[in-house]
This record gives C-alpha cells, sequence and structure tokens, in this order.
C-alpha cells in the first residue's frame, strides 16, 4: 500500500507536466491559423491574448489563449479552448466526467469525500453539483433529441432485420420531495445555512419510469426467482406522452421494434399507461399479477378480518385460479356473494367491476405458457435502482432542473452508456 502511495505521489508532477506538455503543443499547431466567422464566414481579426487556466485530473494547467473577433458581425472565439474543450477557470475533460460518476452513485457531500480519497482531487460538494448540472444538461439534451428524432416518422432506426419476436414494456411512477424555496438559500460568513421551508402536502414530482427487456433472456438464478440478462432503462420528470416517446426512441435506437414484433406492456392498471400504449399496434397487455391480487386482498380483510386465516385461504384460491387462467370463474364465483354490509357490498361491487374491466389483460396462464411473465418486478426494481438509491435519501429533496439532470447521468451509467459522454460537450447553464 505505501508503495503505491510513493509511486502515485512521485509520477503525479510528471503527469501533469506531460499533458501540459500536450497542451503546449496543440497550442503551437493551431499558430498561424486564422479562423472564419461561423456567422458570416468573414475571416477574424486577432484582437487579444491572454493566459488561462482551468483544472485537470492531475492539477492545474494553463495556455497562452488568442482571441479572435469578426470585423463584420462582431462574433468573438477562442480557437485552442474550441478545440481542447475546456473553459477559463473550470474543472474539464476526464476529471469532470470521473466527478459526474461519483454523484451518480453518492450525494454530493459524500462525492466530495470521495473525490479525494480516490482521485486526490479537493473539491467542494458545490463544486461538484456544478459539473453535474453542465454535464447533466448535455445528457439532457441528448436524450430529448434523441425522441424528437424517432418520434419523425422520415427518421431512421436501427436494423430491424433481427428484431425479436416480442419484447416487454414496464412502465410505472415514483413521487420525489421537491424544494419549495422563492429564493436561493446563502450562507452569510460562518453562519450555517437557513433551513428549508417545509414540504406542504402536494409538493412532490412524479417520476415515471420504463423498463425494456426481453423475455428471452430471462433466466432462473434459482428456484422459482428468475433475473434478467440485459435491460434498458428509461425515467423522466414529463408527462405520460413523454415516457413513451423515449421508450419508443430506446426500441428504434436498439433496433427492437420490428413490423412483426409484439410489445408486451405490463402495468398495475394505470389509465394513462393503457391510453399511451395503443400507439403499438400488435401489442399484448397485461395487468400485474400481484396487484389484481391486493384488491382482492381490501375485500377478504374487510369480509374476514385482518391476518385471518380464512382470509390467507380464500387469497390462495383466488391466486390459483388467476395463475390457471379461470377469471370468469372468478368474476361468477364473487357474483354469489352476499355480503351483509354495505361497506363490503360496495367493496365487493368495485372487485367484480375491477376484474371485469381488466379481464381481457388476466389471462395469466397463456402469459406464463408463452414467456412474457405476470408481473411488473422489473419495473418496481428498476425504480429502487434509478430513483430510490439516489434521489429518496433522507431529507432529500430536488428543484426539477437539478433532477432531470441527474436523473439522465445515472441512466447512462445504468445502461451501460457512461462512455456516450465523452462525445457530448459540457454546456453553460444559468
Amino acid at each position: 500500500m505505501l508503495l503505491e502511495r510513493e509511486v502515485e505521489i512521485e509520477y503525479r508532477p510528471r503527469m501533469l507536466e506531460a499533458l501540459q506538455n500536450k497542451v503546449d503543443a496543440v497550442a503551437d499547431s493551431l499558430q498561424g491559423q486564422t479562423p472564419v466567422c461561423s456567422q458570416c464566414h468573414q475571416t477574424m481579426k486577432r484582437h487579444d491574448t491572454e493566459t488561462v487556466s482551468w483544472v485537470a485530473r492531475f492539477g492545474g494547467l494553463n495556455a497562452s489563449v488568442v482571441r479572435y473577433r469578426c470585423p463584420t458581425c462582431r462574433g468573438e472565439c477562442r480557437p485552442l479552448l474550441d478545440l481542447l474543450g475546456v473553459e477559463p477557470g473550470r474543472i474539464s475533460g476526464s476529471l469532470a466526467r470521473l466527478l459526474a460518476l461519483l454523484a451518480v452513485v453518492a450525494p454530493y457531500s459524500l462525492a466530495a469525500a470521495l473525490a479525494e480519497l480516490l482521485l486526490g482531487v479537493k473539491i467542494s460538494p458545490m463544486g461538484i453539483w456544478k459539473v453535474v448540472q453542465r454535464l447533466g444538461e448535455s445528457a439532457c439534451r441528448f436524450s430529448t433529441g434523441l425522441s424528437h428524432y424517432h418520434a419523425d416518422s422520415r427518421s431512421e432506426g436501427a436494423s430491424t432485420q433481427d428484431a425479436p419476436a416480442v419484447v416487454v414494456l414496464g412502465v410505472d411512477g415514483a413521487m420525489l420531495g421537491r424544494q419549495v424555496r422563492t429564493h436561493r438559500r446563502r450562507r452569510q460568513g460562518s453562519e450555517t445555512l437557513p433551513p428549508l421551508p417545509p414540504l406542504e402536502e402536494g409538493q412532490f414530482q412524479e417520476v415515471k419510469t420504463g423498463v425494456v427487456i426481453l423475455p428471452g433472456e430471462r433466466v432462473e438464478t434459482s428456484p422459482g426467482r428468475h433475473s434478467v440478462v440485459r435491460r434498458f432503462l428509461v425515467s423522466c420528470l414529463g408527462d405520460a406522452d413523454t415516457i413513451f416517446a423515449a421508450l419508443y426512441a430506446q426500441l428504434r435506437e436498439l433496433g427492437w421494434v420490428g413490423p412483426h414484433t409484439v410489445v408486451v406492456i405490463v402495468s398495475d392498471g394505470a389509465e394513462w399507461i393503457w391510453n399511451r400504449a395503443k400507439m403499438f399496434v400488435r401489442r399484448c397487455e397485461i395487468l400485474d399479477f400481484w396487484h389484481a391480487l391486493e384488491h382482492a386482498w381490501g375485500f377478504a380483510r374487510l369480509n374476514y378480518g385482518e391476518g385471518s386465516q380464512q382470509a390467507d385461504r380464500w387469497i390462495h384460491q383466488i391466486a390459483t385460479d388467476l395463475r390457471a387462467g379461470k377469471v370468469q370463474e372468478v368474476i361468477a364465483r364473487l357474483k354469489r356473494l352476499r355480503p351483509k354490509t354495505p361497506e363490503l357490498r360496495e367493496k365487493l361491487q368495485g372487485l367484480i367491476a375491477y376484474y371485469s374491466e381488466h379481464a381481457g389483460r388476466m389471462r395469466y396462464d397463456e402469459y406464463l405458457r408463452l414467456g412474457y411473465g405476470i408481473g411488473s418486478g422489473a419495473v418496481e426494481s428498476a425504480h429502487k435502482q434509478v430513483v430510490h438509491a439516489r434521489f429518496r435519501q433522507a431529507g432529500m429533496r430536488w428543484s426539477e432542473a437539478g433532477a432531470r439532470r441527474l436523473l439522465a447521468l445515472r441512466l447512462l451509467l445504468l445502461n451501460d452508456q457512461w462512455a456516450l459522454l465523452d462525445r457530448l460537450p459540457m454546456v453553460a447553464v444559468a
């Protein structure tokens, strides 16, 4: 351990020197090259030269930067900074992406501590927050642009030559606590930050998450327990149309939605999901088996008593019949019941109406035979990994922009697409 640390301490200055030499070489290569204005296409004039510094993985770098100005439209540019993709006084390059990676998996304060321990970089939580906002905004724009591109009927997706026969979609929503404030809190001197305003009822925002899997890639990891080999996650703070547009874009990017592909939608019964599922012509709608039983449990607890064995036996029989595809027999049996109280009668009528409405989505024996699955466990698990593990820790409240940007970065990591961030520029945000 000590030897490794000694080597790191010894060679870190040398790596910084080597990186500075490469920056100087790039600057030398631009000497004598006069840029052309991107707006009016006129040759730009040299305006001034200044020394610019920024922070990289191994320490601070600097360069003598020439600024050019267009005499016609007065536009400005600094070719060296544009080529390097850096901004004066800011964190850039691989360091920014490593810091964002830490923030994706840990709160900002913990990410700052990890940056010092793992990277040897001292940075404040606010410094990491700024990096996340800039990279996250870039990831958001890419995701939004992808949805808009695939929403255009003239766009081309990936080849569907090897499109799967069946693809399964799960969609659900979870709530995030929102920040409630009229202005940004600021620390006065050495004083602590004033507390956030109380989070009143209704000050929440829903995060919609979708998961895309192939049923043929579901494996049995242990008796009765199944897992998927791979999955692709989609999440957003937008409305129902936004999440389904993102799901459709993901399918087209993967080439998983061919002319003969059956899209299976597993849902808890929310009307907004069934309404948007109509966008897929060849589809199979499945009501989540456990949500179907949950409605039956509501009647059983009221009729037989909370925790009673009779309620357990009654639900067990309902579950067995539903798995066997006997939903009509279950409905007929429910209709023969004669509850004694108005409350029980109302509860029973609600259960009968629910099963009758979704009977066409409750052919569980057929779904199991085809290997589609009958539960929404995949999207419930996705919620826990995408949202709960990072966004719903103790005391966390989010602005819409802050949650949206961090969410876009977390999806890149969980979808094994983090390398995509190397091709996206860091953008300035207000």
